[in-house]
């Protein structure tokens, strides 16, 4: 499904990403771990429009999106959470949902005037399907809540349901689990696991948590110093000298 080929980042001297090349498997969820500085997240802006490549390029189905902006790869199904979290805090959790679907007619002045009726018709259908996406994620009790006022797995589940507003191609998960406790991280997981075998959505997940990334994700990309240094299987990747070096035996350790 989307196949990056020798991306460099480069920012003044520094290569964050130098010739990085990798691919997401339609269907998968494919982890990305490498120790920090290893350019992941830089990778990830790329990837979602917010860096143009220096070189390379970067291919979502057979099509070139190397220069897309966010709103564009946001209309081909690119979906992408950040480490914090990204909510309308002023907003319940029902209005943060109802807020993602484009081309509103709602937020068309000739609808709003001259076809009030059509606006409520949408209106009701985008939220059905919030309603759908809350019940998927458990978070019934929060639905009038401001979104300001949950914690941080809560937001965090709020940002995977934001997608799910738009049934996207692939989603882009930046660091799911910092900052949330066990119990919420359970949640995440097991709702980003139904969604994959479910619905069929595909991931490529950014993650410090070894023990998240060994439970969801199949294959691995190993990333240091801007490059891939290995892919396999989580075992594989465990068990492999080179990314037990890169990690200086931090976060990764072997049997």
């Amino acid at each position: 499904m989307l196949d990056i080929n020798n991306v460099n980042k480069f920012f003044g001297g520094l290569k964050a990403v130098h010739n990085a090349s990798m691919s997401v498997k339609e269907g998968s969820i494919t982890g990305l771990i490498g120790p920090n500085g290893a350019g992941k997240t830089t990778l990830f802006n790329t990837i979602a429009g917010l860096y143009d490549p220096d070189n390379g390029n970067i291919v979502l189905n057979d099509e070139d999106i190397s220069f897309l902006k966010p709103h564009e790869l946001f209309s081909k199904g690119v979906l992408r959470t950040f480490q914090i979290a990204h909510e309308f805090t002023t907003l319940t959790v029902l209005e943060n949902l109802m807020m993602v679907p484009p081309n509103q007619f709602g937020e068309k002045l000739t609808y709003s005037l001259l076809n009030n009726k059509k606006v409520k018709e949408q209106e009701e259908e985008i939220r059905a399907k919030a309603i759908e996406v809350i019940n998927f994620l458990n978070l019934n009790h929060l639905t009038q809540e401001l979104a300001g006022n949950l914690s941080g797995g809560q937001k965090k589940l709020l940002e995977l349901g934001r997608t799910m507003m738009v049934d996207p191609k692939i989603v882009l998960l930046d660091e799911v689990g910092a900052g949330v406790n066990r119990t919420l991280l359970n949640d995440i997981t097991d709702a980003i696991l139904r969604l994959n075998k479910e619905k069929n959505y595909t991931f490529f997940v950014i993650e410090h948590d070894m023990d998240l990334i060994e439970k969801i994700c199949d294959p691995v990309i190993v990333m240091a110093e801007g490059s891939v240094l290995f892919k396999g299987t989580f075992e594989e990747v465990r068990n492999n000298d080179n990314v037990i070096e890169a990690y200086l035996g931090k976060g990764i350790k072997k049997d």
